[in-house]
């Protein structure tokens, strides 16, 4: 059987099987440049940054039995200034965010996985699955992005 948390760690900060996991992409990230959008109507690497770092949150809530919502912070906050102080504070909460859904995962028994979220279907929130189902959206949605990540990179 799969081991969602092992794909979690692979993507986080792992050897994930797509190319370089998303921390080691942002690690790697020019400061100064994190926060420009050289491709027009697209995200900046600061504000993909903060949307998976929301994201992680909802569902460190999810997991911990809250109904299904937007995530707290907004589906795409907008970084406070552009500075490479606030990088590093972008930086410091995704890990953060991550380490705490590492600590989630402990608390979860085996038979919690298949537990479905109290919530009806809806496709936009990720609502109405089960918990491995909520965990491996999580997982493609951090792989999704650190591609954006990896070509934003290289502007």
């Amino acid at each position: 059987m799969l081991d969602l948390v092992d794909e979690l760690k692979k993507a986080y900060n792992g050897d994930a099987w797509h190319g370089n996991n998303t921390l080691s992409l942002l690690l790697s990230a020019n400061a100064t440049k994190v926060f420009t959008h050289p491709i027009p109507n697209a995200h900046s690497i600061a504000e993909i940054v903060l949307h998976l770092t929301a994201w992680t949150e909802e569902v460190i809530e999810r997991l911990s039995g809250k109904s299904s919502k937007l995530p707290t912070r907004g589906d795409w906050p907008s970084p406070k200034e552009k500075s490479e102080v606030e990088w590093l504070a972008i930086l410091e909460d995704f890990k953060l965010s991550n380490l705490k859904l590492l600590e989630v995962f402990d608390t979860l028994k085996h038979s919690q996985w298949v537990n479905q979220i109290n919530d009806e279907r809806n496709q936009e929130l990720g609502s109405g699955v089960n918990n491995a189902q909520l965990v491996n959206g999580l997982i493609q949605h951090h792989a999704y992005h650190s591609g954006q990540i990896a070509l934003l990179s290289k502007f």
